[in-house]
C-alpha cells in the first residue's frame, strides 16, 4: 500500500485536500471517485526521513493515550469544536513527542482531513482498532461515546497485560538470582576449595570432582559462553522476525505447553472477544473487525484461525461455525458466540465472554504463580545445596580418616 496526496472538488462544489492509501494511482483515483471527489491533483506522497532508534518506539505510553482519549471525549460531549479540542490537548500534554503528534493531527484536520484519516498517519501511536473505531464514531455522529469506549478498552487491555507480566516477574527474578549466585560460587568460591583440597592428597569424591571440573570450564570459557548466549539471542530474534514459518512453530509450541499454553490461550480469548465486541458495538463491520483482531493477536496460530474465520464469513457462513473448526477457541466460547449471533446480541455476548475470561486469566495467573513458587525454591535450594555439599564431602572424608 502507498500513500497519495490529492486535491479535488466534491460533489457539493467545495474543495478537499488530504491523503489516501491505495495499491496504485489508478486505485486511488477510483476510491476518490467513490467518495464523490473529482481529483485535480494526485501524486505519491514522499516518504519522511526518520531516524529510528530501536527499542524506543513511539515514546507515547498507553496510559497517556487513555487520558488523551477521555479528555477528548469530555470536550466533544461539551460541544467544543474538534480543532479547538486538539489545540487544548496539545498545549497541556507533558509528553513533548505526543504533543507534537497531536499538533500534526490538528493541522491535518484543519487542512480538510477527517479525524480518523489524520490519526491513521501515526500507526505507532494510534492502532488500527483505534482509528477504525474513531472513523465509525465520526460517521455515526457518536464520537464522544466511541472515545469513552476506546478509553475503557485500552484500560482493560493494560490491566490484562499487567496480569501476564506480573506472572512472569517472579520466576524470571528467581532464575536470574540463581544464575548469578551459582556463577559467583563457581568462579570465585570453588577455586579456593580446590587449592585447599590439592594439599590433602588422595582421591576426591565424585560430586566434588564434577563441581571442580565445571568451575574450571566456566572460569576458562566465561567470555565465550556470554558471546554464545548473545549470538543465540540475536539469531533467535532475527529468525523470529524474518521467518513466518519459525514464528508459527514458536507460537504453536507455546500454545501446546501444559500451564503456560493454557494461560496464553485464555489471554487470547479474552483479548479476541473484548476487541471484537468493542469494534462491533461501535459500528465497525464484522469483516473489518476480524481483520483488526487478527493483526493484534500477537500469535500466528490464532491470527491464521481468525483470518480463516473471516474468509468463511465472507462466503456466507456464521462466525461460530468456522471458529469451531479452528480448534483454537474453547467449545463454550464458540457456543456463546453462536447464541449471540442468533439473538442479534453478539457485541454484548462477546463482552460477557471477555469479562468471564478476564477472571479466568486471574485464576490462571494465581495458579501459575502458586505452582512456580515451590518449584523455583526447590531449584535454587537444590542447586546451591548440591554445590555446598560437594565442597564439604572431602572435609567429612578427612574427618573420618583422622578419627
Amino acid at each position: 500500500m502507498e500513500v497519495f496526496t490529492y486535491a479535488g472538488k466534491t460533489s457539493a462544489g467545495g474543495t478537499k485536500k488530504g491523503n489516501i492509501e491505495a495499491g496504485s494511482r489508478e486505485e486511488a483515483m477510483s476510491l476518490l471517485r467513490q467518495q464523490g471527489i473529482r481529483t485535480t491533483t494526485l501524486k505519491k506522497k514522499p516518504k519522511d526521513i526518520e531516524i529510528k532508534i530501536p527499542g524506543l518506539g513511539s515514546g507515547v505510553k498507553e496510559s497517556e493515550i487513555v487520558i488523551f482519549t477521555r479528555q477528548f471525549a469530555t470536550m466533544i460531549d461539551a460541544g467544543l469544536p474538534l480543532v479547538q479540542c486538539l489545540e487544548i490537548l496539545s498545549s497541556q500534554t507533558d509528553n513533548k513527542a505526543f504533543a507534537k503528534i497531536i499538533g500534526t493531527v490538528k493541522q491535518d484536520v484543519e487542512g480538510g482531513s477527517t479525524y480518523a484519516d489524520a490519526l491513521r498517519k501515526h500507526p505507532k501511536v494510534f492502532s488500527d482498532l483505534y482509528v477504525n473505531m474513531v472513523e465509525a464514531g465520526e460517521v455515526g455522529g457518536i464520537l464522544d461515546t466511541i472515545l469513552n469506549r476506546l478509553a475503557l478498552y485500552i484500560e482493560k487491555a493494560i490491566k490484562l497485560k499487567k496480569k501476564v507480566k506480573g506472572a512472569m516477574v517472579y520466576p524470571a527474578t528467581v532464575v536470574s538470582v540463581a544464575v548469578i549466585v551459582v556463577a559467583i560460587i563457581m568462579i570465585y568460591v570453588i577455586p579456593v576449595f580446590q587449592k585447599m583440597f590439592a594439599g590433602f592428597g588422595g582421591t576426591l569424591p565424585a560430586p566434588t570432582r564434577l563441581v571442580i571440573a565445571m568451575s574450571q570450564f566456566l572460569k576458562s570459557n566465561i567470555l565465550y559462553i556470554i558471546l554464545a548466549l548473545v549470538a543465540f539471542v540475536i539469531a533467535f530474534s532475527t529468525t523470529y522476525r524474518k521467518s513466518e514459518k519459525f514464528k508459527r512453530g514458536v507460537h504453536r509450541t507455546l500454545l501446546a505447553l501444559p500451564v503456560i499454553g493454557t494461560l496464553i490461550r485464555k489471554v487470547a480469548v479474552a483479548k479476541f472477544t473484548r476487541t471484537l465486541g468493542t469494534l462491533i458495538s461501535s459500528g465497525v463491520p464484522i469483516l473489518d473487525g476480524l481483520e483488526i483482531v487478527a493483526r493484534t493477536a500477537n500469535n500466528k496460530i490464532i491470527e491464521e484461525s481468525v483470518m480463516r474465520t473471516r474468509e468463511s464469513i465472507r462466503e456466507g457462513k456464521t462466525i461460530a461455525e468456522p471458529l469451531a473448526e479452528t480448534k483454537v477457541f474453547p467449545p463454550m466460547v464458540v457456543q456463546m458466540i453462536g447464541v449471540g449471533e442468533q439473538t442479534g446480541a453478539l457485541d454484548s455476548m462477546l463482552a460477557k465472554i471477555a469479562d468471564f475470561y478476564d477472571e479466568e486469566v486471574d485464576n490462571a495467573v494465581a495458579a501459575l504463580t502458586s505452582m512456580l513458587e515451590p518449584l523455583m525454591m526447590v531449584f535454587l535450594g537444590g542447586t546451591v545445596g548440591f554445590l555446598v555439599v560437594s565442597m564439604y564431602l572431602p572435609v567429612f572424608k578427612m574427618a573420618d580418616m583422622i578419627n
